[in-house]
């Protein structure tokens, strides 16, 4: 697969920074730094994400709307950059692409184990439609969310400050700690999340330079399990089939989901290497820009 082209956007700096100078002065110079888009753009999509992601019907979808809107006018209008990683050319095969990855990355789970004796399904007679219609509105409006937040603002924020690296485990972690409010949460889904979720998520970003890329997988992972039964990050929400879970937790991920099972969590780190190595020839492997400070101003 080629890579998409994504120009660096370096606008540290790039905003006068003499006294009194630009926008609002200091509170507008630091709304604008890394730290300041990155908090504001996850606030506002934040808002969004609070006000549609339980709506009925297409509410969640047309939420992911909304934050895409919210994403765009934060980057153009408070950080001062464009958005290569949203665009539009090019978005749909982005998001196949990741969603491939991501069904086959929760099929191949799966079916180790049940292969292992740790899954048994059977049909739980829901309607077809129905249940599709509604895990595609609600994972489409989770995905596109929380990839915008994490991956969109947070880690490229965190990136420009820190480099590619740091922003990469630093990110991961807090995806993992945001998922300690879900139902049955604990100190190890917490981390299971991170790595698997977490930290393989920002490699894919850094890979293809896409947020449609990690909204699809995002996308299909969630709405695979869902369809599949298997709780989401706690959740059990109506699907096609009914998972009976046997054996030990560790394989097959107990009443949280399939995160905490132990073969996703392998799997994910066969996927990370190879996409971090990838993203290292492409050049979507950035430095930590030596003389840097929190605010994204040199001195």
């Amino acid at each position: 697969m080629s890579t998409p082209s994504a120009a660096q956007h370096d606008d540290a700096g790039s905003h006068p920074d003499e006294k009194g100078g630009g926008r609002g002065g200091r509170p507008g110079r630091v709304v604008r730094s890394p730290l300041g888009w990155m908090l504001t753009g996850m606030a506002g999509v934040g808002v969004v994400s609070a006000l549609t992601a339980t709506g009925p019907g297409p509410v969640p979808a047309l939420g992911a709307v909304a934050a895409v809107a919210v994403y765009g006018v934060v980057m153009r209008r408070v950080a001062g950059r464009s958005v290569p990683e949203a665009a539009r050319l090019g978005s749909g095969r982005e998001a196949l692409r990741g969603g491939a990855l991501g069904l086959g990355f929760v099929l191949v789970s799966t079916l180790l184990i049940a292969a292992f004796g740790g899954y048994s399904f059977s049909w739980a007679g829901n309607g077809f439609f129905s249940v599709t219609l509604s895990a595609a509105m609600v994972q489409a409006g989770a995905a596109v969310t929380e990839e915008l937040m994490f991956r969109g603002f947070a880690l490229q924020a965190l990136e420009q400050l820190w480099g590619s690296r740091a922003a990469l485990v630093i990110t991961g972690l807090f995806f993992g700690v945001a998922h300690l409010g879900a139902p049955g949460a604990s100190a190890w889904s917490s981390l299971a999340i991170a790595v698997e979720a977490g930290v393989m998520l920002g490699a894919a970003f850094l890979w293809r330079r896409s947020i449609w890329f990690v909204v699809g997988l995002h996308f299909a992972w969630n709405a695979a399990e869902q369809l599949l039964g298997i709780p989401v990050s706690g959740q059990t929400p109506q699907g096609m089939f009914t998972v009976v879970t046997h054996g030990s937790a560790l394989l097959n991920g107990g009443a949280f989901g399939l995160e905490t099972s132990i073969v996703p969590i392998l799997i994910s780190v066969l996927l990370t290497v190879p996409m971090l190595v990838l993203a290292g020839r492409n050049g979507g492997l950035r430095p930590r820009r030596p003389g840097l400070g929190s605010f994204g101003r040199t001195g």
